[in-house]
């Protein structure tokens, strides 16, 4: 897993293009063209990922196309809700805890649970050195910031193709084959690829969308904050094609 996480960092935007350009100014004297080409195609890069134009497009683009209506014949028995990341916090209480991403899943699997009463099923393992599962705490974060309770916790998975499979495991010994899927939009669909390979018939349950796609002048305007949207799409789209050769 750190060689996966030191490969991400490296390669997806915008560290990605830094990488491009250490590259290309390593290359400036052996091959000046080549060099000057990498390093420029950084700086573009970096610019073109820092509009909306760009990143906010390729990732709405994840998002279109979701049938959350649940089979009439089949309805969901539970709910799964998967993890994402963890956040270290400091003061008087320091600790580990979900991470922004998670605590949004979790709300709408809250939501969700009000609405059905169906049973939820957490899943995630350990994401980082010395700290718990995601699993354990979105469990403790569901008891005691939404006053939900969790049937099932899984903590030994390490991505997403393992949340399906372990996730999986645990409810087809309980006889269930219809869940909700609670996760991002934009990570949905290489959720359901994941599931589709387990026996479960999963209904996405996403958390709310974001903007549309339509364009504004400003769209076109760099804004650092941008870049994470950038990372997330590329993340996504890179990891639904290596589902799809799996």
């Amino acid at each position: 897993m750190s060689l996966k996480l030191l490969l991400v960092s490296l390669v997806l935007p915008p560290f990605g293009f830094v990488t491009l350009a250490v590259v290309g100014l390593l290359l400036m004297h052996a091959a000046p063209r080549l060099g000057r080409g990498l390093a420029w195609l950084a700086v573009l890069g970096l610019l073109a990922f820092a509009m909306p134009a760009v990143s906010d497009t390729l990732l709405v683009a994840l998002e279109t196309g979701l049938d959350t209506t649940p089979p009439a014949d089949d309805p969901p028995q539970a709910i799964i809700i998967l993890g994402a990341e963890v956040s270290h916090v400091g003061g008087p209480a320091p600790g580990t805890r979900v991470g922004i991403l998670t605590l949004e899943r979790l709300r709408s699997g809250a939501e969700l649970q009000r609405r059905t009463g169906l049973p939820i099923l957490v899943t995630g393992g350990v994401t980082q050195p010395d700290t718990p599962p995601v699993g354990a705490l979105m469990a403790q974060s569901l008891a005691d910031d939404f006053r939900v309770p969790v049937r099932w916790t899984e903590t030994r998975s390490r991505d997403t193709w393992e949340n399906a499979s372990d996730s999986a495991a645990i409810l087809t010994a309980e006889g269930i084959h219809s869940v909700y899927v609670v996760t991002h939009p934009w990570h949905m669909k290489r959720a359901l690829a994941a599931f589709a390979r387990t026996g479960l018939h999963a209904t996405p349950a996403p958390t709310p969308y974001d903007s549309d796609a339509s364009l504004r002048w400003d769209d076109f305007l760099p804004r650092e904050s941008v870049w994470q949207a950038g990372y997330f799409a590329m993340h996504e789209w890179i990891g639904r094609a290596w589902y799809a050769m799996r």
